[in-house]
């Protein structure tokens, strides 16, 4: 028998990372304004920390972009002189937190930034006496940096998220099905891009339109952590 399950395609999808389409609520709106008060921060040092999916990422970046700062990877530290960073007035430094990190390297980068003056933004998911640092002098510096912090995007910011994840690929949906995925969902905003890439995909699959019956699918099978093509295989009608 014919299988005429419609075959979808992995096309690129536009999604608008500019500053005027940051979603402002209330977890994220005062990192927001302080990040973007810079150079008038209260310490040429903030630390901007928040849980996975809470934005770091695109908050961040925005900054490194608007300030032309020159960004890297924690981890990526130990192969650049710092003063050569700091010639540029702005560092961002990502997942500060994370193992790739070198004390003595984050120490001489934000050295080099007060000698010159210059700006660092650092991010990571939690603050600095979780981090294992072992170089007493790096702890002083992190300590006297500015703390920013990122929550747990809301339901009202969730909302928000899904409409714009939506609307960058021109979908149209109902309220109700918004509604409903927000009260179910991981509290993050990348869980908001998958929920949105998988009824955008199986929708297209089945050629029908995304409904709160088949919102109700899909988190069904996040909840079971059933793989997307496991799941796309397990439903698609045959005929």
């Amino acid at each position: 028998m014919a299988d005429f399950r419609q075959l979808t395609l992995d096309l690129p999808h536009q999604i608008s990372m500019s500053r005027d389409d940051y979603l402002k609520g209330a977890p994220n709106s005062g990192a927001f304004e302080l990040i973007e008060s810079w150079p008038d921060w209260p310490s040429r040092v903030l630390l901007l920390a928040g849980p996975v999916g809470s934005g770091k990422t695109h908050l961040a970046g925005l900054w490194a972009e608007r300030v032309n700062a020159v960004s890297l990877p924690v981890e990526e530290l130990v192969h650049y002189d710092p003063m050569n960073l700091v010639k540029c007035g702005a560092v961002l430094i990502e997942d500060a937190d994370g193992t790739g990190r070198d004390d003595i390297a984050l120490f001489h980068l934000l050295n080099a930034a007060r000698e010159v003056n210059a700006s660092v933004l650092i991010t990571a998911r939690t603050w600095t006496d979780g981090w294992g640092v072992q170089l007493a002098d790096l702890l002083s510096r992190l300590r006297a940096a500015t703390p920013v912090e990122l929550g747990e995007p809301d339901d009202e910011l969730l909302k928000a998220v899904l409409l714009k994840l939506f609307a960058d690929r021109q979908l149209v949906v109902p309220m109700s099905v918004i509604d409903f995925v927000v009260v179910r969902m991981e509290r993050s905003l990348g869980a908001a891009g998958q929920i949105v890439d998988q009824l955008d995909r199986i929708a297209l699959a089945e050629t029908r339109s995304i409904t709160r019956p088949l919102a109700a699918r899909i988190m069904s099978a996040l909840e079971e952590k059933q793989s997307i093509e496991d799941y796309e295989m397990a439903t698609l009608p045959f005929s």
